[in-house]
């Protein structure tokens, strides 16, 4: 059962509406601060994208390449180095940049090559990692001319290109030379870089002048077979005319305009036209400082209220090194700048925010800024807003719980007493304790006590009145009864034959014996109710003792029908043998007086839980509503025709009595149809 401390906690809970109110707001300033992150971050985008398109050369030092035509030639992408590269042939410092891999589809014998390059201080750094089981060196005592396995290199200056071979008769140190014509300003032997063996084949590392390149280059690998048999591979072919495909690096006039924003917390990236990344200017500050203040478990609390969708994607993976894909920079290409928010690839559960602004020239896109930001930017600014919050939230729930405890508490610990002082104003003999405690509160309770006290008064003052009752009705009844008994003697004696005295007489002692049935009726319940307390309980089968009981029935109820139903075949119970025939005696001669001749009475045993139910059914009229719930209250009957006998309502009186010494419960009702009336006792199952 639900106490009312219980129902107060309950209530309480309410209280968790604060945290939730909180965690609401903060949710809805969440999304206040990633709307004006959007809108800083396309500030930003555009700001930077304004300043790229005030100079053409920024993003392509050679300007034909923003107007050329798309080539589906392999591109040679290079990546700006942070530190120097050490170029000896092993290949160390490549780790952190991805490779391209081509791969001969008509060589019969392994031939592929992996490349990789990359730019620092004006100068391109290639490391290609060649496959080829079986590598021909060049031989100097066949001709001058290479003859052995080679690479060739070919760039574009002044609309004419260059070629470069490099061949080495063994493993070590390599120079190019000049494989066409080249204007006097360039030396052949400005390219040089180191040949080493590999399991599998050979690595090529080699360092060229960027200016050498004119902002192009193509390369093909010579792979010498048995005699005169040989094959390419590379990004171009010996026998291409066109200029060879676009070389593509960060320039550094670029580099040195986007510097400023390096001290920024942004993440901001310049692509060209074909998303080639041509600028990357990573984040300085990753906004941890200020939430590394702010104690880990709320910061992690926090940021579970601010879950990352499950529908948020990851970025997209480039179609290949180099280049930057998105939608934000599809739409920036298309000249709409745009942004969007994808789950952080590093940390599953943070967000960054991608604004992407298109680069114009003369009215056309030729490339893009991409802003990138994490969410942790804006969200560490909240992380002691949503402390302090959490902190005032807790605060409230607890004092709020606290004090609807110690109210509720103390509201039980009232009410409890009232309930003891109640259960305790009703001793087990029946009789009321003296008094009642009387609260002098002004609230509800106080005033449930004084009426409870004003109750108990009256009933007890009426219990008072119905114990005496019969002795004072007998006291106040057997004068007259003596001075008529005393009268009848004496006319007795008188002598006198007359036969309108001996009417009298007969008339005088019917009314004698009237009198003194009442009196005797009106002191058996006062005599049971004391002898009951002598009496001692033991176990009982209710099922031979009614059928005892009914055999007797069959003889003094002759003018009825009498049935008796058993549903059990035992029904032990802790009672007084003679006490349950009484009880049982009064209900069968209560249902004889109201059952007509020839009516049914029935005499039933069922079980009904934990109790027997033993029931006394009889035709008849009915009872009236308002007499079922007082049918058993002393000097209460509804005989309507006087009769010989002495009814004044005490039989079922007593039958309760008898019934609640037992520790049972006695009710009466009419039957389903009417036609009669049903008396049922519920005796505990021993």
């Amino acid at each position: 059962h639900m106490t009312l401390r219980r129902q107060l906690l309950l209530v309480s809970l309410l209280l968790l509406s604060l945290p939730w109110a909180g965690c609401q707001f903060v949710r809805e300033m969440e999304s206040a601060l990633r709307h004006g992150q959007e809108q800083s971050l396309q500030a930003t985008a555009q700001a930077v994208a304004m300043i790229l398109g005030q100079g053409e050369e920024l993003l392509y030092p050679d300007p034909e390449r923003r107007l050329s035509p798309a080539d589906d030639r392999p591109l040679l992408y290079a990546h700006p180095l942070d530190a120097p590269l050490i170029v000896d042939g092993y290949g160390d410092g490549w780790e952190d940049i991805p490779a391209a891999r081509l791969a001969s589809a008509t060589s019969t014998a392994p031939f592929a090559v992996s490349y990789r390059a990359a730019t620092r201080k004006g100068v391109l750094y290639l490391l290609l990692q060649v496959e080829d089981d079986e590598v021909i060196f060049h031989n100097p005592g066949l001709s001058a001319e290479p003859n052995g396995d080679r690479l060739v290199l070919r760039t574009w200056r002044g609309q004419r290109r260059q070629e470069y071979v490099l061949a080495t008769s063994a493993p070590g140190r390599i120079r190019a030379d000049a494989a066409s014509p080249l204007p006097a300003n360039l030396d052949p032997g400005a390219i040089q870089g180191y040949w080493q063996d590999a399991e599998g084949g050979y690595n090529l590392e080699l360092a060229i002048p960027l200016s050498y390149t004119g902002e192009r280059l193509g390369f093909y690998l010579v792979n010498v077979g048995r005699g005169d048999r040989f094959e390419t591979l590379g990004n171009i072919g010996p026998l291409d005319t066109a200029a060879p495909p676009w070389l593509i690096h960060s320039p550094a006039e670029l580099q040195k305009t986007l510097a400023p924003f390096g001290e920024q917390s942004n993440h901001i990236q310049v692509v060209d036209r074909d998303n080639w990344l041509v600028a990357d200017i990573p984040a300085q500050g990753n906004g941890r400082q200020d939430a590394a203040e702010t104690f880990w478990l709320l910061r992690q609390l926090y940021r579970s209220i601010l879950s990352v969708g499950d529908d948020m994607q990851l970025p997209p993976e480039a179609a290949s090194p180099g280049r930057v894909a998105g939608a934000e920079l599809e739409a920036a290409q298309r000249g709409q700048a745009s942004s969007q928010r994808y789950r952080d690839a590093a940390h599953s559960d943070r967000t960054v925010l991608a604004a992407a602004a298109p680069i114009t020239f003369d009215g056309r896109v030729a490339g893009a800024v991409v802003v990138r930001q994490s969410g942790e930017q804006y969200l560490s600014l909240t992380d002691q807003a949503f402390s302090r919050l959490l902190g005032y939230s807790l605060l409230a729930l607890c004092a709020g719980a606290l004090g609807l405890l110690a109210y509720a508490s103390w509201l039980s610990w009232r009410i409890g007493r009232l309930s003891r002082a109640a259960r305790q104003a009703l001793k087990e003999d029946g009789a009321l304790a003296a008094a009642f405690p009387r609260s002098a509160a002004g609230d509800e309770i106080g005033e449930l006590s004084r009426h409870y006290a004003d109750l108990l008064e009256r009933l007890r003052e009426y219990n008072n009145y119905l114990r005496t009752l019969s002795r004072k009705l007998s006291h106040e009844l057997r004068t007259p009864i003596a001075v008529i008994q005393t009268s009848l003697e004496n006319l007795e004696q008188s002598g006198e034959e007359q036969a309108d005295n001996s009417i009298y007489v007969t008339r005088a002692r019917e009314g004698l014996q009237r009198l003194n049935s009442i009196l005797t009726a009106m002191s058996e319940a006062n005599r049971l109710e004391e002898s009951i307390l002598g009496n001692s309980t033991h176990r009982v089968d209710l099922v031979p003792l009614l059928r005892e009981v009914f055999a007797a029935y069959r003889g003094i109820y002759p003018c009825h029908e009498l049935s008796l139903e058993l549903e059990v075949e035992q029904a032990p119970v802790s009672a007084v043998p003679e006490l349950i025939v009484q009880a049982l005696d009064k209900l069968m001669d209560n249902a004889a007086s109201f059952c007509p001749d020839g009516g049914c009475i029935t005499l039933h045993l069922a079980a009904a839980g934990t109790h027997w139910e033993l029931s006394v059914s009889n035709q008849g009229p009915p009872l009236p509503d308002a007499l079922q719930e007082g049918l058993f209250d002393p000097m209460v009957s509804m005989r309507e025709n006087a009769s010989s006998g002495v009814h004044l309502g005490l039989g079922l009186h007593i039958v309760r009595l008898i019934v609640d010494f037992h520790h049972g419960r006695v009710k009466a009702g009419n039957l389903p149809d009417g036609d009669g009336v049903r008396v049922s006792i519920y005796l505990p199952v021993s």
